[in-house]
């Protein structure tokens, strides 16, 4: 039996459905009441932090696949972002790895994020599991954090760890950044994007899902980290004009110097943002593919394909 927290979330949901549809049983921890896919076994935990009582979520479980985050947000409000984020990413997620190795777990999988490597990669040189971590803002430090105390928790119980560092994840369903581009694809909207040329990973939704059962059963994935990817790195410029091809609206393309794009990043204060479309992050997951044998069922065409399509006639 599998525990999933953030099983109502854009990847959760959808690991879900795959474990349910390869025979396990699964429960789905819960902020609140969620309308969830028949089979599931739902159980109300609340606010996740290092208060979190879960005694009746772990109760018989074998396996956790810890999703629940509190996730990046562009602008964030808070008055204290950083303590905001290790308040669930990482005492939230230390308190639930002690409670599951009292509880008898074997193993916990934890989704990461990419940011733990750092924000951007140069001179084609994609981030490895053996990089120095360089996380740049409070999630992708807050993520880090969890990594080193999911690592201690390890060393003093012999529970399983098994960290997931996924670059951006898209599918159906997929927002912010990518549904954003979506939607401007959509209303055929001109773009000054033809004159970047970088490089970036990503990962479909349905191939991230069966990279987390892979490392949540495989012997030899106990104490690892992984980085994961589609296996295909994409220009910008590239990923629009595929996916308007696929949603029957080609990308409008037009050529600007990147440099007059970053000032217009800077005057608008959207600077993340286009320096999301301009630069490079890529990810190197020969690990994983070596050691476990994980192969993405999935083609980065496909997976393109299918989120195009499910936007289009949504």
């Amino acid at each position: 039996m599998v525990l999933i927290t953030g099983a109502n979330g854009f990847v959760g949901k959808l690991l879900c459905e795959e474990l349910l549809r390869r025979g396990w049983r699964v429960r789905a921890a819960l902020r609140s009441p969620h309308q969830l896919p028949i089979g599931l076994e739902p159980v109300i935990v609340g606010t996740i932090d290092d208060g979190t009582d879960w005694t009746d979520a772990l109760s018989g479980a074998d396996v956790v696949i810890h999703l629940a985050a509190r996730v990046h947000v562009m602008k964030d409000s808070a008055a204290d972002p950083l303590e905001e984020f290790l308040k669930v990413n990482l005492h939230g997620t230390a308190n639930l790895a002690r409670q599951a190795a009292q509880a008898g777990v074997k193993r916990l999988a934890y989704v990461s994020s990419i940011k733990v490597n750092g924000e951007q990669t140069t001179d084609r040189q994609a981030f490895t599991e053996i990089d120095k971590p360089n996380p740049q803002d409070p999630y992708g430090i807050s993520k880090w954090q969890a990594e080193q105390a999911l690592q201690r928790v390890a060393q003093e119980t012999g529970l399983e760890v098994v960290i997931v560092r996924p670059p951006l994840v898209y599918g159906a369903g997929v927002k912010g950044n990518f549904a954003q581009m979506l939607g401007v694809l959509s209303k055929d909207i001109p773009l000054p994007l033809a004159s970047v040329h970088n490089l970036r990973s990503l990962i479909y939704v349905n191939n991230l899902a069966d990279a987390l059962i892979t490392c949540a059963t495989h012997p030899a994935a106990a104490g690892q980290a992984y980085l994961v990817s589609d296996g295909a790195d994409v220009s910008t410029p590239e990923l629009l004009r595929q996916l308007g091809a696929s949603m029957g609206h080609p990308a409008r393309l037009l050529h600007c110097p990147p440099t007059l794009l970053k000032l217009a990043g800077v005057l608008t204060g959207k600077s993340d943002q286009v320096e999301r479309l301009l630069g490079s992050l890529q990810v190197d997951s020969g690990k994983i593919r070596r050691e476990l044998n994980w192969i993405p069922p999935y083609t980065f065409e496909q997976g393109l394909h299918a989120t195009a399509e499910r936007y289009r006639d949504t």
